[in-house]
């Protein structure tokens, strides 16, 4: 059996890791050619995604490897999605290769970023399966949409408390400071679905996990069409303690009763005030927020 051809585009932070090094020469010795394609400056990745859509006849590329973190991955897919219309398919499968601090959407789909070679095999051999990606005015994500608390919570978590909680840390800061956070005001809408009010926090996602490890929508399907909407609603002042009390003993999880989740092809956002929603990471500012599935956009590598 020949050998796959996998182009990496590689964030340049990772070039010199003798792990990456020592991951792609085990997988040309197992007789697959990996092509490397290293990033320099901004705007990198997104030229080096489009020159392998450019090169993927020619130079028979089967799949295009993400190499870094969430935001890599972001980049990589979102210039597939703004390159190809809608109805048309990369010419290759997706893979990731987990480089990150978080790794949040490789490690929810089952790759283990301490297992670089293991990561780079199944790009080169495992099946590609139909993929979901999500869109936001627009422009895509491919892990989770994730808006509420803003930039001050996420400076201002406890690095401890992080280390504790994971990525429930950022919820527990906010809960903490709810006297001082000024909620946003919004109604939600799609699918026969609407819910209006006051919330510290929402999450759409397509993956399962963002904030380093913290489960927002832990029912998420990468290939049901849909997203996974979790909407933390302001609480009370007098709930406040309770809430935090049953965060920190049960995380997410300990909340229910207490989050709003629904699953939806598509829904619409209308803030009282521009919201901020990183879209893997990536931020994005408006009150008018209009999301969407697209089932099977992309053919992703994984376990």
């Amino acid at each position: 059996m020949s050998g796959s051809h996998l182009r990496l585009v590689l964030n340049g932070k990772s070039a010199q890791r003798e792990d990456v090094r020592a991951a792609v020469g085990h997988l040309r010795d197992a007789g697959h050619d990996v092509s490397v394609r290293v990033t320099w400056e901004e705007g990198d990745t997104e030229r080096l995604t489009r020159e392998a859509l450019a090169q993927a006849a020619d130079d028979g590329i089967d799949c295009l490897v993400a190499g870094g973190g969430d935001g890599t991955v972001n980049e990589v897919v979102a210039t597939l999605h703004a390159e190809l219309p809608e109805d048309e398919k990369p010419p290759f499968a997706l893979a990731v290769l987990p480089l990150g601090t978080a790794n949040d959407f490789a490690t929810g789909m089952g790759l283990d970023p301490r297992d670089l070679t293991g990561c780079l095999k199944t790009a080169a051999e495992a099946e590609a399966k139909p993929t979901d990606i999500g869109v936001v005015n627009g422009r895509a994500f491919v892990n989770m949409a994730t808006g509420g608390f803003g930039a001050s919570v996420t400076t201002e978590t406890d690095p401890r408390l992080k280390k504790t909680l994971g990525g429930a840390a950022y919820l527990f800061t906010g809960l903490n400071r709810f006297a001082e956070l000024n909620a946003h005001e919004g109604r939600i809408e799609g699918d026969g679905f609407s819910w209006e009010g006051a919330f510290l926090a929402l999450a759409i996602g397509n993956g399962r996990q963002a904030g380093g490890g913290f489960q927002l929508c832990p029912e998420a399907d990468l290939n049901d069409g849909k997203l996974d909407l979790t909407i933390i609603p302001a609480p009370q002042a007098a709930d406040v303690p309770d809430l935090l009390g049953r965060l920190l003993q049960g995380g997410l999880e300990g909340l229910r009763g207490a989050v709003v989740k629904k699953q939806l092809s598509a829904l619409t956002i209308h803030a009282d005030r521009p919201l901020q929603i990183n879209l893997d990471g990536e931020p994005l500012h408006s009150a008018d927020i209009e999301v969407s599935a697209l089932p099977g956009r992309i053919a992703l590598k994984r376990p």
